[in-house]
């Protein structure tokens, strides 16, 4: 049994591409969370971004607690939201490169069928820009192995969605740790266990700087601003809600007060003539 497509909610696709656009030099990774429907389409409605161990430009590591601190997370997911959560694919980008699965993606996908037939992967191929018209490109697939060395594509769907959902607007909140979690630790594995080079320490300390700047500059700041604007104009949507519902109040208490002037109403009295 394989999956016959994937529905990608639009809330986590837009978490997914935030993710792939915060790092240009290498890969990033995260997990897929959702259900199998009775036609073995993945539905995903959730995701969990995971902190890398190894970064480079065309592979990413991660520790295995992090794929059991995923699981944990989906569980706790089917507790909160009443229905069947578990991790179902996994995503990560292509900076720079071809949106095609590579031949350690492939073999990683393998691995990963092994203990789920219908488990996805998404790529997404970003940084990219198009020779004839100079514009930048974004192209994403959903894959799965036929062999360890052969790949299919499957259908690949966004549900649009009105709104985010609270796990996933925390996960985009949750990126800029994840990222200078990830800097903060590459840092401190640089630093000697004894007496080291004085202008070695100055540098290291000057390229986490530069990280760390990096990441509130282009990351933190617009984030900041995209969740401002979206928080106005659901204050706005509020007001307007809210207007709407005094409106119709009133409509409803005049047509009320009027047909009970209309129940109430005496009868006039008729003289007949002879």
């Amino acid at each position: 049994m394989t999956a016959a497509g994937c529905v990608l909610a639009s809330d986590v696709f837009s978490v997914c591409l935030t993710h792939a656009f915060s790092t240009e030099g290498e890969e990033v990774m995260g997990l897929l969370i959702g259900q199998l429907d009775e036609k073995s389409v993945a539905h995903v409605s959730a995701l969990v971004i995971l902190q890398r161990s190894d970064k480079r430009p065309d592979r990413c590591e991660i520790s295995p607690e992090q794929l059991t601190d995923a699981a944990m997370f989906a569980d706790s997911l089917e507790h909160k939201l009443k229905r069947p959560m578990r991790v179902i694919g996994w995503y990560h980008s292509h900076p720079h490169i071809t949106v095609w699965p590579s031949h350690v993606d492939v073999r990683t996908q393998a691995d990963y069928q092994m203990m789920d037939p219908c488990f996805v992967g998404v790529i997404f191929s970003v940084f990219n820009i198009d020779k004839q018209t100079q514009e930048s490109q974004i192209t994403v697939t959903c894959f799965q192995s036929v062999t360890k060395y052969e790949r299919r594509e499957v259908p690949l769907y966004i549900d649009k969605k009105l709104t985010f959902e609270v796990h996933n607007l925390q996960s985009l909140v949750s990126l800029p740790k994840v990222l200078l979690t990830e800097e903060s630790i590459a840092y401190r594995a640089s630093l000697p266990s004894g007496d080291g080079n004085l202008v070695t320490q100055l540098h290291n300390a000057s390229v986490y700087s530069a990280s760390v700047c990096h990441v509130l500059d282009t990351l933190v700041t617009p984030l900041m601003k995209s969740l401002n604007n979206r928080l106005e104009k659901n204050k706005e949507t509020k007001r307007r809600l809210e207007q709407e519902k005094q409106n119709l109040q009133s409509e409803i208490e005049a047509a009320n007060m009027s047909n009970y002037s209309a129940l109430n109403r005496k009868p006039q009295n008729v003289s007949l003539l002879d």
